[in-house]
């Protein structure tokens, strides 16, 4: 066997290779990615940490209102939001949704226009499936080695590591849904004399909502996944408590802050969880 592997494919050189030559010739344009989305993340940040908690708490129960009509539901928010008060750990939830929101603009900013186009070409996605199959299953703490490269350590490296495990999730379900919108459907738009943007707007995005909305519930949910291993590179929120506790085999932070985390997944599963009783 030593014959195989004593000519080793230089994957790994290759891959260092492309990484230092983007740093190398695209630094004003990374840096101006990194103010862009520092810029974002402090205005979100500013939002959810400035008001009062309680003003929060109310807002996302509105929230939960407009999207439901159920105050079981508004009840359980407000019951979450408080626990995690009482528990103190109010600035890293802030910081953490902060991370989760930023995700979520920037993964369904590129996700869906991304998705409409790979359905209308088929051979757009066939290239696409693979990449996406191997941003899907890469070790996320891959991610993280480019993310340092370019960005240092802080929020937007956290974030961009974040994006990259996230995006295919809206690519695929916006892909899903428009591909699966029904001829007949678009060729009424069309007898009527509609464009292919009539077609996209009045046939094809209704159809596909369910499934574009499936896509920004799973962006949420990934991106909340990834706030520990944010941590690693100097991201704010829950995630550096878990790191610390795991640092000093702390159980009794570990347990606290990992409850707190769960918790604030199910709020935001339920708050865009629209299959429930409205009742």
């Amino acid at each position: 066997m030593d014959w195989l592997t004593s000519y080793k494919i230089p994957v790994g050189d290759f891959a260092a290779f492309i990484f230092e030559g983007i740093r190398d010739h695209a630094e004003g344009l990374l840096d101006l990615l990194s103010v862009v989305l520092e810029t974002m993340i402090e205005g979100i940040l500013w939002v959810l940490q400035e008001p009062n908690p309680f003003i929060i708490i109310a807002v996302f129960m509105l929230v939960a209102w407009l999207l439901h009509r159920s105050w079981k539901i508004c009840a359980f928010v407000a019951l979450g939001f408080l626990f995690i008060l009482n528990q103190g750990y109010w600035e890293e939830t802030t910081e953490s949704l902060t991370l989760v929101l930023s995700a979520c603009v920037v993964c369904m900013a590129i996700g869906v226009p991304v998705g409409i186009a790979a359905a209308h070409r088929p051979r757009l996605y066939a290239v696409l499936r693979p990449i996406l199959d191997l941003m899907q299953t890469l070790p996320t703490f891959v991610y993280l080695i480019p993310a340092i490269v370019f960005f240092g350590i802080g929020m937007v490296p956290g974030l961009i590591a974040t994006v990259i495990f996230v995006l295919p999730a809206p690519i695929r379900l916006t892909q899903l849904g428009i591909s699966s919108t029904p001829q007949q459907l678009t060729e009424a738009v069309r007898a009527f004399g509609g464009t292919n943007r009539d077609v996209l707007l009045k046939a094809e995005l209704p159809y596909a909502l369910p499934q574009i909305m499936a896509g920004l519930n799973q962006t949420i949910m990934l991106a909340l996944s990834m706030v520990v291993i944010a941590a690693l590179v100097g991201a704010d929120g829950l995630g550096v408590p878990v790191v610390r506790a795991l640092n000093q085999v702390n159980t009794s932070l570990g347990f606290e802050s990992g409850l707190v985390i769960v918790v604030v997944a199910i709020l935001l599963d339920r708050l865009l969880n629209f299959g429930g009783d409205k009742k």
